[in-house]
């Protein structure tokens, strides 16, 4: 049964990978692993810890080979590291303890040659290949469909793309896919009609939000699509992050706790450790100081 024909149930994605990305300090390895590693005693669903991309182009993300070799996996936590063509899904298939790769394929051609010099045709064929080497290994792919609500650079934009383009990817096999806000673009109309028009369209799919946020938008946005029926979401303690290849510095990740708070409001289930969850948020102002 998928998850999201069950009501109450609610998948959360912590993202310390988004959060860390973009900081402008280099964080040292070995605090990522012990922040990390504490994250993976809360009991998250999926725990995104990081990136096999260019070191040049995400400089935050150049350990991450050390990093996944020092993580202690448990049996409650999918890991899930991005990557954005065929090399990076290679290096993820070194590691067996990674479940899930995500790709991030993006609505807006200029963003897609911003965030990965690749254009959305190229996007697709990296996509194609990946499943490829994907096939025959435990490794799932998660597709981001990054401006999934518009974008800010004038490209064309309309809300029954990210109907079109669910169906085309599931088409090739792919079950896991999050529409991603990267620029705080969403508003609960189109939220609510989106996540209405797709989540009945798609029931075999795991289809979750991805919201960089603002101080102003986050409740109403996570508050419409909770009541679409979307029971995937992604988020990050402290809510650090948002991507760096968009400069836009005035949003953010959802924060964690802000979500943990809303759901508890909703009497939604969840599965985290209360008390490691605790012991996560406090180190969270020393791990981005």
């Amino acid at each position: 049964m998928s998850v999201q024909s069950i009501s109450n149930r609610v998948v959360i994605t912590e993202c310390p990978r988004d959060a860390m990305q973009g900081w402008p300090r280099q964080i040292p390895t070995e605090q990522k692993i012990r922040y990390l590693n504490t994250l993976l005693q809360v009991g998250f669903d999926v725990l995104d810890f990081g990136s096999f991309v260019s070191p040049k182009a995400v400089p935050q993300m150049a350990d991450t080979d050390e990093v996944v070799k020092a993580l202690k996996k448990n049996a409650h936590t999918a890991l899930l590291a991005i990557v954005v063509n065929e090399r990076g899904a290679e290096k993820a298939l070194q590691y067996e303890i990674i479940d899930f790769i995500g790709f991030p394929f993006s609505l807006s051609e200029t963003f897609q040659l911003r965030n990965a010099h690749q254009t959305m045709a190229q996007a697709q064929e990296q996509i194609s290949r990946i499943l490829q080497l994907l096939k025959g290994s435990h490794l799932q792919l998660l597709v981001y469909l990054s401006m999934g609500f518009g974008n800010p650079y004038g490209d064309p934009y309309h809300e029954e793309w990210v109907y079109a383009w669910i169906d085309q990817l599931a088409s090739l096999g792919i079950r896991y896919f999050a529409l991603a806000d990267t620029v705080a673009k969403a508003h609960p109309a189109l939220i609510e009609r989106i996540f209405q028009r797709i989540l009945p369209a798609f029931p075999q799919l795991e289809i979750g939000a991805h919201f960089h946020v603002t101080t102003q938008n986050w409740e109403s946005n996570l508050r419409a699509a909770f009541a679409s029926g979307c029971r995937r979401f992604d988020a990050a303690l402290g809510g650090y992050g948002g991507c760096p290849m968009a400069e836009d510095h005035l949003t953010g990740n959802l924060a964690t706790e802000n979500l943990v708070a809303f759901l508890d409001q909703q009497q939604a289930s969840y599965a985290i450790d209360r008390s490691k969850f605790q012991q996560a948020l406090h180190l969270v102002s020393e791990i981005f100081s």
